[in-house]
C-alpha cells in the first residue's frame, strides 16, 4: 500500500492532488447549482429537503465513483 501512496511526495504526484482537488471543488459547485435551480419550482417547504437529498445523493455516487476508480487503478498493477 505504501507504494502506491509514494507518488504523493513527488511533485507529478502532488500536481495530480491539486488538479483532482480543483476538479471536485468545480464539480461540487456545479452541483449545488444544478440543484438549486431545479429545486426552484418546488414549493418553498420542499425546497430545502429535495436540496438535501439531491446534494446528499450527488456527494455518495461522487465517492462511490471515486472509490471504483482508485480499486481499478490498485487492482489494475
Amino acid at each position: 500500500m505504501t507504494e502506491y501512496l509514494a507518488i504523493l511526495g513527488t511533485s507529478v504526484g502532488l500536481t495530480y492532488l491539486f488538479i483532482l482537488t480543483l476538479l471536485e471543488i468545480v464539480l461540487g459547485i456545479d452541483n449545488i447549482i444544478f440543484i438549486s435551480i431545479i429545486t426552484d419550482n418546488l414549493p418553498k417547504n420542499k425546497q430545502r429537503s429535495a436540496r438535501l437529498i439531491g446534494l446528499s445523493l450527488a456527494l455518495v455516487i461522487r465517492i462511490i465513483m471515486l472509490s471504483l476508480v482508485s480499486w481499478l487503478i490498485v487492482t489494475g498493477k
